[in-house]
């Protein structure tokens, strides 16, 4: 008796590390990366502006972070937004407005299920606005880091 309580008890012990174990697979954290040019807003605009944003998602607390750095904009960088959901092509609405107007832009947000659906389905875009582009100077599409 002795031993089959003993036996059940190592192997829910066991069962339960294996469990402990899987748990950082569900609490993955997600790099995503978009160049950022003017060829790449719709429509396409001439400026000779570039940048690049790096882009963390922790799908455990669904937290977005991200570090945005860009330059040679035609001017100062009036509001920044990541936007969705579209594919590279089309334009969508501000999903999540990004705080600052100088590079180096960073920030965490929280985001939806939606929202985070629509980020890992790649359909969302980073664009950085301008007065002189006013609908923005400089867009990339958010896509997962390889």
């Amino acid at each position: 008796m002795h031993t089959k309580l003993r036996t059940a008890g190592l192997a829910s012990l066991a069962f339960a590390a294996l469990a402990l174990l899987a748990l950082p697979a569900l609490a993955e954290t997600l790099m995503f990366k978009a160049d950022l040019a003017a060829a790449s807003t719709v429509p396409p605009n001439d400026s000779k502006g570039t940048g690049v944003a790096d882009v963390t998602y922790d799908a455990a607390s669904k937290k977005l972070t991200w570090t945005i750095t860009f330059s040679a904009l035609t001017g100062d960088a009036t509001a920044a937004h990541f936007h969705g959901p579209a594919d590279a092509t089309a334009n969508a609405g501000v999903a999540v407005a990004i705080p600052g107007k100088a590079s180096p832009m960073t920030g965490t947000a929280t985001l939806t299920d939606a929202q985070a659906a629509d980020l890992l389905a790649g359909k969302w875009y980073v664009n950085v606005h301008t007065a002189a582009h006013k609908d923005g100077e400089v867009r990339g599409q958010v896509m997962k880091a390889k």
